[in-house]
């Protein structure tokens, strides 16, 4: 078939080309962006998931929707190693950009106090960081240098902008349980404070399966203050749409059995089945695809896969963070939560002499820890990678 045709896109945040399985999620944010249009209550947005359900694709495409309805939108991926002032004012400069036109005194004002938030960043070395603002800082606002206190001044005047211009703002976030604790606990506070004034700006973050208990760490109301959304694999329904629809597009199709082998192969992960879909579609001499063609297919969709996707992951840890790996994939039935006793019994250890390398996986992102005294892969299939590798 075709290489120049082949419609899949296995990509980090790529956007497949059929959206499949995300109906009630994009309709539930609509449903959000006209209730705090009109000042009704409502929580902002949490999507949780594994790596390579779709999180980021799912985040952008929300984030369409809101562009779509004239909101100011703005977004930023936490990192561990970087501090929230610069990229969150990066965001909301455009954020603001996208409303200016209605009310230039304001907008103004509003980026001055954008500016003068984003200059409390610590100074290295004596050289002051500029944010790229072209308005002077607003003096007294947003720039006390507590986070908390900042962030909540920040978003009551976005929100104000925002609702002058009859419009909201949204700022999206990605990787959000990388935000210090600090940052956290200013950004619940800030959520918070807009909502009991009922100002149109929501907050859309997209974390790992244990976020919830991150932000819940900071702040106890935090379970009130957001609406938590797990995104997951998709079903069969959905993943046979990812496959279908895109390909019947191309005038080619999938047999009934193909379909099958697919769904066995993927387990509905989106990422999977852009991958295994791209590599199928190359092998099968014509349409429609068969089974066969999936199970040449197959060996070569797992190769590069343990490239690209696991073996990258993997080659970040150590020696002991990867022997800790290999007896989680030994105890654990593949991404599933295994005691961390167990995973100690296994390689014959004391639990306290194996919290190095369990905390170093942490720090990486490859494992997460949903609650206590348990572990887990944050990558679908990373266990059965690890007991493919011997």
């Amino acid at each position: 078939m075709d290489p120049v045709r082949n419609p899949y896109a296995p990509g980090a945040g790529q956007r497949p080309p059929e959206l499949a399985g995300r109906d009630d999620e994009l309709a539930a944010f609509d449903v959000l962006l006209e209730r705090v249009m009109r000042g009704r209550p409502e929580r902002s947005l949490v999507l949780t998931g594994l790596r390579g359900v779709g999180k980021t694709v799912l985040l952008n495409a929300l984030r369409s929707a809101a562009v779509r309805r004239g909101w100011g939108t703005g977004k930023l991926e936490a990192r561990p190693d970087q501090s929230l002032r610069r990229p969150l004012a990066a965001a909301l400069h455009l954020a603001v950009r996208e409303l200016s036109g209605r009310n230039e005194d304001e907008t103004r004002h509003v980026l001055g106090v954008v500016k003068s938030f984003a200059q409390r960043e610590p100074v290295a070395k004596g050289r002051p960081w500029q944010p790229g603002i072209d308005v002077p800082a607003v003096v007294g606002r947003a720039d006390s240098g507590d986070i908390e206190v900042d962030l909540v001044e920040l978003f009551r005047d976005l929100g104000g902008l925002a609702g002058d211009s009859g419009h909201g703002i949204a700022l999206f976030v990605d990787e959000m349980q990388d935000l210090g604790r600090a940052e956290v606990s200013a950004l619940c506070a800030a959520c918070h404070e807009i909502a009991q004034v009922r100002l149109p700006l929501v907050i859309v973050g997209a974390g790992l399966p244990h976020l919830p208990a991150v932000l819940s760490a900071s702040k106890s109301y935090s379970e009130r203050l957001f609406r938590y959304v797990r995104i997951d694999r998709l079903d069969r329904a959905g993943h046979d749409a990812a496959l279908v629809r895109p390909a019947r597009d191309e005038d080619a199709d999938f047999t009934d059995d193909a379909l099958d082998a697919m769904y066995t192969a993927t387990g509905g992960y989106p990422y999977f089945v852009q991958a295994y879909g791209k590599v199928a579609w190359d092998v099968a001499p014509r349409s429609p695809i068969t089974a066969a063609d999936v199970a040449v297919a197959a060996p070569e969709a797992d190769a590069e896969l343990a490239v690209g996707f696991f073996g990258s992951r993997y080659e970040r840890a150590t020696p002991a963070e990867r022997e800790y790996l290999r007896a989680m994939a030994d105890v654990g039935e593949k991404s599933d939560a295994v005691p961390t006793a167990a995973v100690a019994e296994a390689l014959g250890r004391p639990p306290q002499s194996l919290s190095p390398a369990r905390d170093g996986l942490l720090k990486k992102g490859l494992v997460y820890s949903g609650q206590r005294g348990r572990i887990a892969f944050t990558v679908p299939h990373f266990g059965r990678y690890l007991q493919s590798r011997d």
